[in-house]
């Protein structure tokens, strides 16, 4: 999924006009008194709605005037309260300007205002309003805004409310009333994040309007009424549902700015080309399949997003527009582009199958079909399959599968590969970055095929959405590279691939990182503005670079809960900013950035403002306010640089900004996680160990309470993404088996905030457990597992602690008295070697540990493994007052006529999983994986084998 570039949807608001001589020189001294009791029972309120079954005689004469003294009394009561805590006159007014949406209750202000007679007189000089169209009292204040004659700039969205999801809410606003036409100076009209279905009447007679807003609404259709809007210059109307334009948008000819994206859009009518002052159009995320030859016309536009399409093909004529800067085109159906287009620097084609020819469409009936790519679906023991040059689709067991072209190898080439536990040395993340999938190793590496390599990865849908996007991460060479990457979602069974086209093999991964935004920089300069935020913006004068350069940009939302208790504080969101190469640039580049909300330009205290610089490579952050000049507009900062980093805009009473910023930023990293440690119900010494975010820890307990049992969750703590920590078992209880990822009889973890963070291991005690039971428990460190654990970590169990995490207890039962005959008694078996070299052996004694997790669910595995019922009954019965044996002469019967049979290991492995005990299969491979890597070190140390043929 490459980065999206939208033209900004948030149109300038009018410059306010610096106040002169002629404004009312009461306004700064007009105070919110509280109104009349009649005053308060305005149409609309609820005062009125609860006055109004009196005037029906709902209620006797006696109970009307009581009931009318016990709301006089609470009218007055909540009119002094609000009056009480409301800001004077003077403070809500800025340049005329009236922002009603950052105050609760802010349309219910405007009516109160609007009825005082002071008040009002002192609003009709308001140019500027915005209202918060989540309120219930929205519409009554929509009917009293034609009283604001010299109204210049209404702005009505919804979104100030969020899902649980985080996804912004629409407004209650479904239509407008007739009345507000009579605005006759109204030139700016924002009603996004609404819930509009027909465009409202009185919107084409606003015939000064000059901006217009409707994205994220419900609208279906426009009106031909529509063109009647001859000022308009900016119009945005994404994110709804259209599926047509109307012919008459022709007629607004002094359109410069058109944002179509994210609609149904099938086709574009030819009259478009009419539109002769256009600058910019975003026809992004639709369903065009053509488009007009008339767009050729639009001699005025520099800006042209198509990506995200069906486009089969493109006008030629788009490549001699004179102005155009940017052509996307991305994420289309283009197979061939003329070569004025494809060679242009200006555009972007990358997601579309050039030079693939098109599939070969079905025999026509009573005719042989086409020979179809051969199709291969592998096991779970596999690790290898061959390509030819007939090209095939592959299937993994873990979920991947890939596609070879025809000609993709010239000869037979064997592809091996495997499925990797996500660790540092395999994993590169950047600091807002997170892992979304288990790493897949694809060999031979870096050999290239003659034809890209469709590859689909699985992957864990992020949990923050908005502002996030997903990519496949593949190393190249030394380094670590994002591919482009598209989303691909199947229902049943519900699933999500990352899609990319690969042209050699190495190591895979699916990680969320922020929206990147990027271009090159020519020496003529251009503008990169970031998708996720479009007040965000870097402005590259001409002169700025000797050669054409790459940059970057990412945007990171700063929410409110990492601020914590500090309520007075406001930030901006966090812009990262990178290059490829290592000089400044040869003139200052002009930075713009969003206020923190809540924030002006015309009422903030420059003294609180703050612009911090961050360095990447180390957590500081540098208080570099006095060093540039910051020019405020009403809602922007700009300020220039000569070289990239971190930005950061503050807005703060705090002194020491730099350390606050410190703690802010790791508090945007950090993770609050519980661990957990519990018992399986029927095998105490199986211990299943996982770290989790503490939403996640009610509903996992519930899920695993049948099966597990154990104590509490730990406290919460907090772990960055991609920190190692390990658990220790202490106090007479050791792990049973050896294990890869078990050092000195310490598990090490690795946290990744999407993936499952669980472990199941196998504890046993050094104490005799047929005299008494071990109560013992398990801590959870920081870091990777060091050669010892120092005392003091492990004593101390209060207050701040660098390396301790957590401790939780661990209790092994006694055992009973006739459990203390040895596991082989009564089975009399030659030494057992059960595998291949190849895939490993598993000896007597890992087979006995296997046969010990097994329980009452050794009938199950015997009968995958192929044994007869009845001679499960045989063993039964002749081992009925005895579990142990009846699991072990099972096995161990298995095993012997398996001895020198290939296939073994993997007939095992697949009975386990059928049986539901992939925690055994787990310890298998576990054994198996840990038995080939001593081998290969004793070769290694013997030097019987080289370097290379020990990876292969």
């Amino acid at each position: 999924m490459g980065e999206r570039e939208v033209p900004s949807r948030d149109a300038p608001e009018p410059a306010a006009p610096q106040p002169g001589t002629g404004s009312p020189k009461s306004w700064g001294a007009v105070p919110l008194e509280p109104p009349s009791c009649a005053s308060a029972r305005l149409p609309g309120t609820l005062a009125h709605a609860r006055a109004a079954p009196r005037q029906a005689g709902a209620l006797g004469k006696e109970e009307e005037e009581e009931e009318e003294e016990k709301e006089d009394a609470e009218d007055s009561a909540s009119a002094a309260a609000t009056a009480a805590a409301a800001p004077a006159l003077g403070s809500l007014l800025a340049s005329r300007r009236l922002s009603l949406d950052l105050y609760p209750g802010g349309c219910g202000l405007l009516l109160h205002l609007l009825g005082e007679g002071g008040a009002a007189a002192a609003l009709q000089g308001v140019e500027f309003l915005r209202l918060n169209c989540h309120e219930e009292q929205v519409g009554a204040a929509l009917a009293v805004l034609p009283r604001l004659r010299r109204l210049r700039s209404l702005v009505l969205k919804g979104g100030h409310l969020r899902d649980d999801g985080g996804s912004c809410l629409r407004g209650a606003l479904t239509t407008l009333p007739p009345g507000l036409s009579a605005l006759a100076h109204l030139v700016h009209l924002d009603l996004s994040f609404n819930s509009l279905r027909v465009l409202p009447a009185c919107i084409p007679e606003m015939r000064r309007l000059e901006a217009l807003l409707l994205s994220h609404n419900l609208l279906e259709g426009l009106p031909e009424a529509l063109g009647a809007l001859r000022a308009l210059t900016f119009l945005s109307v994404s994110s709804n549902c259209l599926r047509a334009l109307p012919p008459g948008m022709a007629q607004m000819s002094a359109l410069q700015r058109l944002d179509l994206s994210e609609n149904l859009l099938e086709m574009v009518p030819e009259e478009i080309g009419a539109l002769s002052s256009l600058s910019e159009l975003s026809l992004a995320s639709n369903r065009l399949r053509s488009l007009p030859e008339s767009l050729a016309s639009l001699r005025s536009l520099r800006l042209l997003l198509l990506h995200s399409n069906l486009l089969v093909s493109v006008p030629l004529g788009l490549a001699r527009l004179p102005l155009l800067t940017r052509l996307d085109l991305r994420d289309n159906r283009l197979r061939d582009v003329p070569p004025e287009i494809q060679e242009a620097p200006f555009v972007r084609l990358q997601g579309n199958p050039l030079g693939v020819p098109e599939p070969i469409p079905a025999a026509p009936s009573g005719e042989d079909p086409a020979p179809e790519v051969p199709r291969i679906l592998l096991a779970s023991d596999a690790d290898s399959f061959t390509v030819t040059s007939r090209g095939c689709s592959v299937a993994l067991a873990c979920g991947v599968r890939m596609l070879f072209p025809p000609g993709a190898t010239a000869a037979p080439t064997t592809v091996r590969y495997q499925q990797l536990p996500p660790e540092p040395r395999l994993v590169w993340l950047g600091p807002h970055d997170a892992l979304l999938s288990a790493v897949l190793e694809l060999q031979p590496h870096g050999t290239p095929f003659q034809q890209e390599v469709h590859l689909w990865l699985p992957f864990v849908p992020p949990r923050a959405r908005h502002g996030c996007q997903v990519v496949v991460r593949t190393l190249s060479g030394q380094t670590w590279k994002d591919l482009d990457t598209r989303l691909e979602k199947e229902e049943k069974p519900k699933r999500l691939w990352a899609s990319c086209r690969v042209p050699h093999f190495s190591w895979f991964l699916v990680v969320a990182r922020p929206v990147e935004d990027s271009c090159s920089v020519p020496r003529e300069g251009t503008l990169l503005c970031s998708s996720g935020d479009p007040g965000v913006k870097v402005i590259f004068p001409a002169g700025v670079t000797a050669e054409p350069r790459h940059v970057r940009m990412q945007v990171v939302r700063v929410a409110a809960w990492a601020l914590g208790e500090d309520v007075e504080d406001a930030v901006s969101p966090l812009l990262c900013l990178s290059q490829d190469s290592p000089h400044s640039f040869l003139c200052p580049v002009t930075i713009q950035l969003p206020l923190p909300p809540g924030i002006t330009g015309l009422s903030l205290d420059r003294a609180r403002l703050h612009l911090l610089h961050g360095d990447p490579r180390v957590p500081a952050w540098n208080d570099i306010t006095a060093q540039v000049a910051l020019d405020l507009s009403y809602l922007y900062a700009r300020f220039q640089v000569t070289h990239f980093s971190w930005y950061w805009l503050w807005y703060t009473t705090k002194s020491c900004v730099e350390g606050l910023a410190r703690k802010v930023y790791d508090r945007l990293r950090l993770y609050r996680v519980n661990f957990i440690a519990l018992q399986r119900r029927r095998d105490p010494e199986q211990v299943l160990l996982q770290c989790l975010p503490g939403r996640k820890v009610e509903p996992t307990l519930k899920r695993l309470q049948p099966r597990y049992r154990g104590p509490e969750p730990s406290d919460t703590v907090e772990l960055f993404e991609g920190e190692q920590f390990f658990a220790a078992f202490e106090r007479g209880i050791a792990i049973d088996a050896d294990r890869p990822d078990c050092v000195a009889g310490r598990i090490a973890f690795v946290f990744y905030s999407h993936l499952k963070n669980v472990k199941e291991i196998y504890v046993t005690s050094t104490v005799d457990r047929k005299v008494q039971a071990v109560k013992g428990q398990v801590s959870f460190y920081r870091g990777a597992v060091p050669d010892a654990v120092p005392e003091e970590a492990v004593r101390r169990r209060k207050g701040p602690d660098a390396l301790w995490l957590a401790t939780l207890p661990i209790k092994l039962p006694r055992l009973p008295q006739e459990e203390g005959q040895g596991p082989l008694q009564g089975l009399s078996l030659a030494s057992l070697n059960l595998g291949d070299a190849e895939s490993g052996f598993l000896t007597q004694s890992n087979l006995l540990t296997v046969a010990r997790r097994l329980g009452p669910d050794w009938q199950s595995v015997a009968l995958h493994l192929g044994l007869s019922y009845p001679e499960v009954q045989r063993i039964q019965y002749a081992h009925r007052d005895d579990l142990d044996g009846q699991v072990r002469n099972m096995l161990f019967s298995w095993a012997e006529r398996q001895m020198g049979q290939p296939g073994s290991i993997g007939q095992l492995l697949e009975a386990l999983e059928q049986s539901d005990r992939r925690d055994v299969a787990e310890e298998v491979r576990a054994i198996l994986e840990l038995g080939r890597s001593k081998y290969r070190e004793s070769i290694r140390r013997v030097g019987l084998a080289s370097e290379g043929e020990l990876h292969t």
